[in-house]
């Protein structure tokens, strides 16, 4: 399985995966560190990177993050993961789009690997985020007309869609919280359709996405 999937798998401690595991397990008493300099880093400040060596979400206090941020930083090794959420107001996914992604739940995302050159389609699971087996030209097909999909960073950012009630919704969100999502659902997943308590933090998920999204055109971008 290539992109994230494989590599972000938690059998055990391992330097550089202590970023997801804080989504897929009870948050431990002790305070959240930086996996870059050791400082001790408070909710408020806490930011994340993206390992593009070992595919792995790394946590991280501010000014390592913005340090990160600078031309041949660590060799280019970590990527800061940006805080944008954007929505497409013109970009319209319709029921045929959606079947022709053959996602079998109503939540996926995808992101651009570099290191592969492709897009990644992902979606939550009780075992975890699940890849998709499609081909490429037709996640192009149904993307390739918003402009979210141009402005995609590849390996930090996600497009998030959900399908409710016959429409279609597409976000571009930072991939921290694709995964973020993916260790609520493997949490609370309950039965053949995830159970209650599951749909109630979904939906409380994109209530906050759809609060912090703003629409494209109000970015400066074309």
């Amino acid at each position: 399985m290539s992109g994230f999937p494989a590599p972000l798998r938690t059998p055990g401690p391992r330097p550089g995966v202590s970023g997801l595991r804080r989504f897929l397990a009870e948050r431990p008493p002790t305070q959240e560190r930086c996996e870059l300099c050791a400082v001790t880093v408070a909710e408020s400040d806490h930011r994340h990177l993206v390992d593009v060596e070992q595919r792995a979400l790394v946590c991280a206090c501010v000014p390592c993050a913005l340090l990160m941020q600078q031309p041949g930083a660590a060799a280019g090794r970590f990527r800061a993961v940006p805080a944008r959420y954007l929505t497409d107001p013109g970009h319209h996914l319709d029921d045929r789009a959606w079947e022709a992604l053959q996602i079998p739940v109503g939540v996926a995302f995808f992101f651009h690997n570099a290191a592969l050159d492709r897009l990644v389609a992902l979606y939550p699971s009780p075992a975890g985020a699940t890849e998709s087996e499609l081909e490429p030209a037709t996640w192009t097909e149904v993307l390739g007309g918003s402009r979210l999909t141009g402005l995609l960073e590849s390996d930090v950012e996600a497009l998030l869609l959900r399908r409710t009630d016959g429409r279609c919704e597409c976000y571009l969100v930072p991939i921290d919280i694709c995964y973020e999502l993916v260790g609520r659902m493997r949490l609370l997943w309950q039965g053949f359709d995830g159970g209650a308590e599951a749909r109630a933090a979904l939906d409380a998920f994109f209530e906050n996405v759809v609060r912090q999204a703003r629409p494209v055109r109000e970015t400066g971008a074309p």
